[in-house]
């Protein structure tokens, strides 16, 4: 079973986002061991200058940073990221779970992720161009992480 760990920065606060994701985590029961960590999510001042934007960035970085183990293959979630197919990630998940080695997703917060935590991942992932909130694209990996199973096990997948 393929071990998926998720760090996210902030709390999920809307009920309607947390039913989401209580929903797919039951879902992905049966296919992966998943995991889902939340880091503080620090807050920038009001009119916070670029510098102040990535000073706060680096902070929340350097939390997810002493989360990391060296055995894990991190995959960052980044609009400048490669776009992968659902049929590709699906593949690419079934790599990953031959390999034996634990996957850790990471999405950052309001402001993204740090550059230094981008180019230190193995793997910069896109979902689109588009900017999604941080809290909604939380549901939005879920749902992929889902379909990606069902796609892996040839089952069919009820949209």
């Amino acid at each position: 079973m393929a071990r998926i760990r998720i760090i996210t920065v902030g709390k999920l606060k809307e009920s309607y986002l947390q039913e989401a994701q209580a929903e797919y985590i039951k879902r992905l029961k049966p296919y992966v061991n998943l995991e889902l960590v939340e880091v503080n999510d620090l807050p920038a001042p009001d009119g916070a200058s670029p510098a102040q934007e990535e000073q706060v960035k680096g902070k929340e970085g350097a939390l997810i940073q002493n989360l990391l183990h060296p055995k894990e293959y991190v995959v960052t979630l980044d609009r400048q990221g490669k776009e992968l197919s659902s049929l590709q990630f699906a593949t690419f998940l079934e790599e990953r779970a031959i390999s034996g080695d634990p996957l850790t997703l990471v999405i950052g917060g309001s402001l993204g992720l740090s550059d230094e935590l981008i180019k230190s991942a193995q793997m910069n992932w896109s979902f689109s161009k588009l900017t999604f909130p941080h809290q909604l694209f939380r549901v939005m990996l879920l749902e992929q992480i889902y379909r990606a199973c069902k796609i892996n096990r040839h089952e069919p997948y009820h949209k």
